[in-house]
């Protein structure tokens, strides 16, 4: 693994307002991710695995701290730019695939780089490459609700990694998945991101994948507990 870091966040705080009171969900973090690496967080339902992973996406703003990647500092891009960001530089996998049921697999991978201006036909070709990668060359044409949950999650694997993001993150990708279908998609996560020397950050309760990752940290009280080094 590379050592460098692709990641680094300072000083990070998100604390959110409950009637009169504040609630501090982040406190705090600083850590550095480096390319290559393959980072899980692990913390108790509603520790704020998924506030952080909202944060490193972009998706959600901190109360205060940086977050940057590479040379770019997201927090300080406004939400254009921010949202061009997510699209262009990271890949998300969400535990209950967000597919629109009204697109084929096929559209599904393909719609968000379409809406941002790349062209369909390289676009087809590649998606076609990737659902051949999971096993789905013969899925392109079939819509969510015909797919299993394994399928619907390989479909959106293959979405995330479409545009070649430098980031993955992942929040639960197995956590609505039975253990086979959890192990088959999980092995086949690791060696797609693995094979590209892709960052991937996996939020999880799966004690299945500790072994596999360089780093192991837990959330508790906002704050993060490195647990294993590799």
């Amino acid at each position: 693994m590379t050592k460098r870091a692709i990641l680094s966040i300072r000083n990070l705080h998100k604390t959110y307002a409950e009637g009169a009171r504040s609630r501090s969900i982040i406190a705090g973090v600083n850590l550095d991710i480096y390319a290559g690496e393959f980072f899980v967080l692990l913390g108790a339902s509603g520790s704020g695995k998924s506030t952080l992973l909202n944060l490193l996406s972009a998706i959600d703003r901190p109360t205060s701290g940086q977050i940057h990647i590479d040379d770019t500092d997201i927090t300080a891009l406004n939400d254009l730019q921010q949202t061009r960001f997510r699209r262009d530089r990271i890949g998300i996998i969400f535990q209950f695939f967000n597919l629109i049921p009204t697109l084929t697999a096929l559209e599904n991978i393909t719609l968000p780089q379409e809406l941002g201006g790349a062209a369909r036909g390289e676009l087809e070709k590649k998606a076609r490459d990737l659902l051949a990668e999971v096993g789905l060359e013969g899925r392109k044409d079939d819509y969510p609700d015909k797919l299993s949950g394994g399928e619907q999650q390989r479909v959106a694997i293959c979405r995330a990694l479409l545009h070649e993001p430098q980031i993955i993150l992942a929040d639960e990708p197995t956590g609505n998945l039975d253990e086979d279908t959890s192990h088959a998609v999980l092995q086949l996560l690791l060696r797609l991101t693995r094979d590209a020397g892709k960052t991937l950050i996996m939020a999880t309760h799966s004690a299945e994948i500790v072994p596999l990752a360089h780093r192991v940290c837990r959330i508790i009280d906002g704050k993060l507990h490195i647990e294993t080094n590799g």
